[in-house]
C-alpha cells in the first residue's frame, strides 16, 4: 500500500510480479494536501504487509488510517525519515522528497528488505531490482549534474517548493520569495506586495524559467504562469503524482528533459 502512485510504481519496480500494489492517491489533477481517504482505502491498509507513505505531514491521514486499521504487522515505510532530511534553521522542511533521488536511492534499499522480510524466498530478487533501480537514478543523476555543468546559478521561480530538491541538484537558484511559494502551498491568500515581487521577476527578466505545480492551480499562480508567458519566460510544469502512463524514471527523466530545454541549453 502506497499513499501515492510515485511510491507505488517504485515498489512495483522493487517487487515486480511478487506485489500487489495500491495507490491511494493516482488521480493527477487531485491534490494529495487535500486528500480525504475513504474506506476502501481503510480496507486495503487493513490488509497490507508493506505500507508506504511520504511522511513529513504530507500524507498524515496514513498514520491515521493504519491505527484504525487493526494490522499492527505491517511493515512502514516513511520516505522523509529514511531521506534523513530536516528542517534548516528558521525554515521549514521541503517534504517533497520524491524529488531527491539519492533520497530515493535509500528508500528503494528499504523497500527491497521490506519485502525480503515479508517473502524470504524472493529477497534476493528484489535486492536485484532495487540494485537496477537505483542504477536508474544514478542515471538521473548524471543528468542534473550536466544540467549544472552550463546552468549552475541560474535563477529560476517556482510556485511551490515541490521540485526544489531536483532544482537545487541542477544547480538553480530559487529567486521566488518564500512568502509566495509558502502561501500557494497552504492554499493562503498572497499579499499584494508579495504577489507584486513574483510578478516583477518576470517583467524584469530576473529568472531563467518558471516551474509551475500544475495540481495547485489558482487565481494567483494563472497570474503568474501568464506574467512569465508575457514575458517570453519558459514554464516548466511538474506534478506531484505520476502523468497517466508514466513510470517513475521516465517522468523524471522528462522534467529534466525539459527544464534543460527551458533553460536554452
Amino acid at each position: 500500500m502506497a499513499s501515492t502512485n510515485v511510491y507505488g510504481d517504485i515498489a512495483k519496480q522493487i517487487g515486480g510480479d511478487k506485489v500487489q500494489v495500491t495507490s491511494i492517491i493516482t488521480d493527477p489533477e487531485q491534490d494529495p494536501h487535500s486528500y480525504e481517504a475513504n474506506t476502501q482505502n481503510q480496507l486495503a491498509l487493513s490488509k497490507a504487509k508493506l505500507v508506504i507513505e511520504n511522511g513529513g505531514g504530507y500524507d498524515d491521514f496514513v498514520d491515521t488510517m493504519l491505527k484504525a486499521a487493526n494490522n499492527p504487522s505491517a511493515q512502514l515505510l516513511n520516505a522523509v525519515t529514511i531521506s534523513g532530511k530536516t528542517a534548516p534553521t528558521g525554515g521549514e522542511l521541503n517534504e517533497h522528497v520524491w524529488y531527491d533521488f539519492p533520497s530515493m536511492a535509500k528508500l528503494a534499499d528499504q523497500i527491497s528488505t521490506a519485502l525480503g522480510k515479508a517473502d524470504t524466498a524472493d529477497a534476493a530478487a528484489f535486492t536485484a531490482n532495487a540494485e537496477a533501480f537505483k542504477q536508474k537514478l544514478a542515471t538521473l543523476q548524471g543528468q542534473e549534474a550536466d544540467v549544472a555543468k552550463t546552468a549552475k546559478g541560474t535563477a529560476v521561480a517556482i510556485t511551490e517548493p515541490v521540485p526544489g530538491y531536483l532544482l537545487e541538484a541542477c544547480g538553480l537558484v530559487n529567486a521566488t520569495p518564500e512568502e509566495f511559494a509558502e502561501a500557494i502551498e497552504e492554499g493562503d491568500d498572497v499579499s499584494p506586495k508579495v504577489l507584486a515581487e513574483t510578478l516583477a521577476l518576470f517583467s524584469g527578466k530576473k529568472v531563467q524559467a518558471l516551474v509551475y505545480n500544475e495540481q495547485t492551480a489558482g487565481p494567483q499562480t494563472e497570474k503568474v504562469v501568464q506574467a512569465a508567458t508575457d514575458n517570453g519566460i519558459p514554464v516548466v510544469p511538474v506534478t506531484e503524482t505520476l502523468p497517466a502512463g508514466k513510470d517513475y524514471v521516465g517522468w523524471m527523466t522528462g522534467n529534466l528533459d525539459t527544464l534543460d530545454k527551458a533553460l536554452g541549453r
